[in-house]
Formats: C-alpha cells, sequence, structure tokens
C-alpha cells in the first residue's frame, strides 16, 4: 500500500517529470494559493492564521512572503484558479519581481468558477461555476494575460459527471486544441462521486493530470488515482488536511495521539500519509502563514509506515459522510 518509510522523504522537492511535452519541477509538495487570493475560504482557524487585516495589500503581502517561503524551501509547483479571487494576479506579481522564468516553476490554474465574494467574508455566494466553452475561452484568455508564458496546466475545477463537462463535445475539442498547442491540460474532482468522474476522464484519454481530494478521513479514490498514475498522468492531491479537521485544530484524537507519540505536528502526519502513497506526485499544502508551510514541509520528514497506517485507519469515513461534513463548512 505504501512505500518505504524513508523513500519519499527523500524525494527532493522540485524534481522534474514530464508534464505534457515538458519536463518541469514538480513534486512532492506545492503550495495552492485558494486561502491566499481572498478574503474567506474554507478552512478551520483560518482567522489566526490571517489576522484582522484582510485588505487586498495585506494579502498580496503574505502571498508573496508565503511563495518566498515555499521557493526557498525549494517547493516548485504553483496552483491558483480563476475563482481564487486575486490569487492568479498575486502569483504574478511575484514571479515578475523575483524575475523568475518560464520552466523554472511549474504553474498550474483553472477554469470553471468565477470569483463573485465581493472581497466580502460575509458575502452570500463566492464563486459561481459554469462549465461552458465560453467560459474556458474567457477564462483563459484571463489566465494568459496575468501568467503568460509561465502557465503549464490548465484544469477543468470540479469537474462531475452531472455537470456534463466530460461529454461536452465543444469544451473536449477546445481542450484537445490547447494540448496541440503545447499546453498540458488536466481536470480537478470533487464530491462523493470523485472516482467514477476520473474513471470517465481516463476513457476520453485527453488528460496530462489530474488533481483530487485524498486524505486520512477520504481515501475513496485510492484505486483510481492509482490507475491514473500508472497511465502516465500527473497525480495531484488537494485537501490533504481535509480544510483543517487533519491539523491540530480538529480534534481528530488519534491523530493528535500518534503526532504526540512521533514528536511531529498533526498536520505533517497527515500530510506524510498522502506522500506515502505511490501514485501521488504533488500534494499540495493550503498553508495561509509560513509558520503552517514550514509546518506542512516538515512532512517530508516524517516515516509514515504501515503500523502508523493501521493506527490511523479508522479515521477513514464513508465518502458520503466525508463530503456532508465538508458542505457544512462555514466561509470565514
Amino acid at each position: 500500500m505504501t512505500s518505504s518509510p524513508s523513500d519519499r522523504a527523500q524525494t527532493r522537492l522540485g524534481e522534474r517529470r514530464r508534464l505534457g511535452r515538458a519536463q518541469l519541477p514538480l513534486g512532492p509538495i506545492g503550495l495552492g494559493l485558494a486561502a491566499l487570493g481572498r478574503p474567506a475560504y474554507i478552512t478551520l482557524g483560518r482567522a489566526e492564521d490571517l489576522g484582522p487585516d484582510r485588505s487586498v495589500e495585506a494579502l498580496r503581502r503574505l502571498t508573496h512572503d508565503l511563495l518566498d517561503a515555499a521557493y526557498e524551501a525549494g517547493v516548485r509547483y504553483f496552483d491558483a484558479a480563476r475563482s481564487y479571487g486575486y490569487a492568479e494576479e498575486f502569483l504574478a506579481s511575484w514571479l515578475a519581481q523575483r524575475r523568475i522564468a518560464p520552466g523554472e516553476v511549474t504553474v498550474g490554474s483553472k477554469w470553471g468558477y468565477a470569483y463573485t465574494g465581493g472581497w466580502r467574508v460575509d458575502a452570500e455566494t463566492h464563486e459561481v461555476k459554469d462549465l461552458s466553452v465560453s467560459t474556458l475561452r474567457r477564462q483563459l484568455g484571463e489566465t494568459s494575460a496575468l501568467l503568460g508564458e509561465h502557465l503549464s496546466l490548465y484544469q477543468i475545477h470540479s469537474a462531475t459527471l452531472e455537470s456534463g463537462v466530460l461529454e461536452d463535445e465543444a469544451v473536449i475539442r477546445e481542450l484537445a486544441g490547447l494540448k496541440e498547442a503545447g499546453l498540458a491540460v488536466g481536470l480537478t474532482v470533487s464530491g462523493s462521486r470523485q472516482a467514477e468522474t476520473v474513471e470517465r476522464a481516463l476513457e476520453l484519454g485527453l488528460f496530462d493530470a489530474v488533481q483530487a481530494t485524498w486524505n486520512l478521513l477520504e481515501r475513496s479514490t485510492s484505486d483510481v488515482l492509482g490507475r491514473a498514475h500508472a497511465a502516465g498522468l500527473v497525480v495531484i492531491v488537494k485537501e490533504a488536511l481535509a480544510n483543517g479537521r487533519l491539523t491540530a485544530r480538529g480534534g481528530e484524537y488519534r491523530l493528535l495521539d500518534a503526532a504526540r507519540d512521533l514528536g511531529q505536528a498533526p498536520d505533517a502526519v497527515a500530510l506524510s500519509a498522502v506522500l506515502a502513497q505511490p501514485w501521488a506526485d504533488v500534494v499540495l499544502s493550503g498553508a495561509a502563514s509560513v509558520e503552517t508551510l514550514r509546518s506542512n514541509l516538515s512532512a517530508l520528514e516524517v516515516g509514515y509506515d504501515e503500523e502508523l497506517d493501521r493506527r490511523l485507519r479508522p479515521l477513514c469515513e464513508e465518502r458520503e459522510r466525508y463530503w456532508t461534513e465538508r458542505g457544512r463548512l462555514r466561509w470565514s
């Protein structure tokens, strides 16, 4: 089930592998910007990380500080989306200020959601989903205007079977054209039918990467992500800490006890479980503070083995229950 305790820990941050037509720096840990580009997100304890100032300038400074810390630590994959508020703009300005050339880092972004929160924590609606081909074309133009040649991977944001996006011939043709032009294409999945959505994506034979939720509470995608990896797709894992449930703030006593016995932070232990999966190419940190990022990166030093996995296996929930609980989390 898992690789040996030291195998993944010895993998160097920024190791290059093929993504589409290019050899690019990727794993094993990347930085996701979902919690940084907008004032509200669904992460436990976010107010403690951000403090009271959530102005655009304050979050730009914080994002740049995190990108600096990540880059200095060897992280080379950065993940954004059109719906993450100013995340793409913050990332673009950092790339320009640091004079980082295309190919020195790998940048992924996503289309399909629009940010509608109006820079308010208490907004009634923070994002709206639209997976039409017109949205794909418009948002690709917006993303390209900001990120230019740095953009290496463009992903469908939260593809589901119910959305019909994988059966939309216009969307599939457009993505195939992007791939032919040299841009790697992928999809992210969400919800209790993640596995079935990835299965359908594999049947299409189009995608270079898949991004899915996998963590100690939600393991339902294990088999299909193994097949995706074997088929040559880059596998990116999101929400590895279950939106904060698998941190010191989450109160999962089995994880807290195991972390204490190991002398490690709970988030590092939870992330190490993902790093131990042989199919996981990149695991995203969703850190909103430099301190949290450094704690997340210490997962590379944790020896996750079969004994620890048996100890933490009871944390796993039925997938429907997990996604119901996630749906109850508040934006804060």
